[in-house]
């Protein structure tokens, strides 16, 4: 998956994988993978002001994750 680096002050660099929808996000303190989420998201979050605030308010609870790092 090709991370993306963004600029924020919680979030390194986020992925997605258009064929399973899984979204990836590297945080600070770690690495998360995220379960379809529609593209629409991911292209929320790269356009997003506050990277952080999108991630709290649209993935954070609405999406099932893991931590993978």
């Amino acid at each position: 998956m090709r991370m993306v680096p963004v600029s924020s002050s919680n979030l390194n660099s986020v992925g997605y994988d258009e064929n399973t929808q899984t979204l990836r996000i590297d945080f600070h303190n770690g690495t998360y993978d995220y379960y379809n989420v529609p593209r629409s998201v991911y292209d929320g979050l790269l356009n997003a002001s506050s990277k952080g605030q999108f991630h709290h308010n649209y993935i954070k609870n609405d999406f099932r994750n893991n931590r993978i790092g």
